[in-house]
């Protein structure tokens, strides 16, 4: 991205960023908080290998906003952050270097909640909670919802089967050709559910191993991960990382749907434009893949966590993608907006009644 850090944060209206070093335990890690305007700053920390500094401090700040409309869009009462750590999961994590981000996110009091993400694991979650209990995305015997990924999944196949209501008036899966990207720990249960759907999936991945294990236990087909764009399918299925609609892969499409659970799937709004002006249909990523946040803060709600009631929430996700679809076709505007237009429209609404509660409150005068 070419824009400036400070002229992006104002363009998008965010609240923070903060830069974290640890020079003993080696973390180089960012914090992106966006919007506190429902709840605290909530998101995942990823752990990932960067070109450059500035690649990091952008993917926390876009996968920031993200979360801000995933939540509200979700009907969740928390606001958008993001994390990153910049190095190599595999080889570069240690205990000392988790512990130590765990204390910056402690040193924010509240106002970023952490979680699990690309490059980290519940057994991180658990080490980063004895630094903070800013912690959302827990083991069960740590009083969290345990693995978040079959809801993710989960939420992200409904989207699909409403985009395919949408372009083939039946939202079965049946007979429909898939290429689905990426077979990490949602993208393979992605798989199961596509093909108990009858869909006929076509993978990849960038571990050959995990491609390999998939052929062998289903019986998919595969390609190389550069393949996977020009395949002759119904659905495009991204479920690794984001910007994989771009200049170089929007014309190589030639699905008529694109839905999946990686986040940020369009390099640039203009890609969602551009998509729908060739006749995809495109399920927004934070509304597609926000199972996972929905079953995973379910319980911060009253209660605690009522495994039914996130559930519940999470086939709602269904319901909702069809609503963006409706918006779209009511303003006229692109899908990706749409989204946007329904998340600005409940944060608007709660803080009118927020505003309505503090404006009712007697005064002490004393």
């Amino acid at each position: 991205m070419d824009a400036r850090i400070l002229d992006y944060m104002q363009r998008y209206r965010f609240k923070k960023v903060v830069i974290c070093n640890d020079s003993d335990s080696g973390l180089r890690a960012v914090i992106a908080i966006h919007s506190t305007a429902l709840g605290p700053a909530t998101g995942g920390l990823r752990m990932w290998t960067y070109e450059r500094e500035e690649d990091a401090i952008f993917d926390a700040m876009r996968l920031a906003r993200g979360m801000t409309y995933k939540y509200a869009a979700a009907g969740v009462d928390l606001g958008g952050g993001k994390a990153v750590i910049i190095g190599d999961p595999k080889t570069q994590k240690t205990e000392a270097l988790m512990r130590a981000m765990g204390r910056f996110i402690d040193q924010l009091g509240g106002e970023y909640i952490t979680g699990e993400d690309v490059g980290t694991t519940l057994d991180d979650m658990e080490t980063l909670y004895s630094e903070t209990n800013h912690v959302v995305t827990l083991p069960e015997h740590a009083g969290g919802a345990g693995d978040i990924s079959p809801a993710t999944a989960l939420s992200s196949v409904l989207a699909t089967k409403a985009c395919a209501l949408r372009v083939w008036g039946d939202d079965s899966l049946k007979g429909r050709t898939v290429a689905l990207q990426g077979l990490g720990v949602c993208g393979s249960k992605a798989l199961t559910l596509m093909l108990d759907e009858g869909a006929r999936v076509t993978v990849t991945d960038v571990d050959a191993d995990k491609v390999a294990a998939a052929v062998a236990e289903y019986g998919v087909e595969s390609c190389t991960p550069g393949e996977i764009y020009d395949l002759d399918v119904d659905i495009f299925a991204p479920y690794a990382l984001g910007a994989v609609v771009n200049d170089d892969t929007l014309g190589r499409l030639r699905a008529k749907v694109v839905a999946g659970s990686a986040n940020n799937i369009l390099a640039e709004e203009r890609h969602g434009d551009e998509a729908q002006a060739r006749g995809i249909t495109y399920a927004v990523d934070y509304v597609a893949n926000s199972g996972g946040t929905i079953f995973d803060t379910d319980r911060f709600r009253k209660g605690g966590f009522q495994p039914a009631r996130a559930w519940a929430n999470v086939r709602r996700v269904y319901d909702r993608t069809l609503e963006v679809f409706s918006i779209a076709d009511r303003d006229g505007i692109p899908y990706y907006r749409a989204a946007d237009r329904l998340a600005e429209a409940r944060i608007e609404a709660i803080n009118k009644v927020r505003l309505l509660d503090t404006n009712r409150k007697p005064v002490d005068h004393r």
